[in-house]
Parts: C-alpha cells; structure tokens; sequence
C-alpha cells in the first residue's frame, strides 16, 4: 500500500518531534501528512516552536499511531527541504481544516523529503 493511500485511509493519532539547532527537543501532536507523493509529506504549521526548531534544524521524526487498539502505526523519519506561504494551496491541500480557528496567513506548508520509513513497532525486519 502506498504512502498516499495509508494516510488517506489510516485513522488515528500523530506526534512530530523536533530539535532546535543546540539539540532540545520539541514533541507536538499533528494531523495526518499530506503525501505529495511516495519521497515527500508536507504538514501544515503556525509560527510556533516546531516551525521555529526546522528554521535551526531540518531533521524531524513523526509518529503515527493507528486508532483502534493495538501498536499499529508508521514511523517516518524526514528532512525539511522547503517551504512557502501560499493561501490557495493551503486550502486545497487541506479541504478537512477549519479555517475560522486561526489565520490562515500565518500558516506555513512545509515540505520535507521521507529519509526511512518503519512501521510504529519493530525495525521492520525479521529479529
């Protein structure tokens, strides 16, 4: 199954864990990514401590843990390769989100290339 298809279907609960640049870690819970295809996610962030760790640092962790019981998830370790301020894309991008909670200026699609991916439990290999 696809990255695309896992996220567009897969219910349950995210944690994005950043450093900034001395190495003190952030941890944040976030929605699903947005798959742009099977190398690159991208979330969507305020001007808040996690978009300021990637400012210092581009290396992030984020975990995903199936709803439903159990230790079902995914594990991708990502690189942030860019980012942009763009109203229209943002919207289109995320057609679930309330806009009437925050400005929506103020927002952030950030881009990061997929380094690993492992599944929430395990390397992925046979032990």
């Amino acid at each position: 199954m696809s990255l695309k298809d896992y996220f567009e279907n897969a219910k349950g609960y995210g944690v994005l864990a950043t450093a900034d640049g001395t190495g003190q870690v952030n941890v944040a819970v976030y929605a699903r990514p947005h798959v742009m295809d099977e190398e690159t996610v991208a979330f969507i962030m305020a001007e808040r401590l996690t978009h300021e760790n990637l400012r210092q640092n581009p290396w992030a962790a984020y975990s995903f843990l199936e709803a439903g019981g159990g230790w079902s998830g995914k594990r991708l370790y990502l690189k942030r390769i860019r980012e942009e301020q763009n109203e229209n894309l943002l919207r289109e991008i995320c057609r679930r989100c309330d806009y009437s909670r925050y400005d929506v200026a103020n927002r952030h699609i950030v881009y990061f290339r997929i380094e690993k991916v492992l599944p929430l439990i395990g390397s992925g290999q046979a032990d």
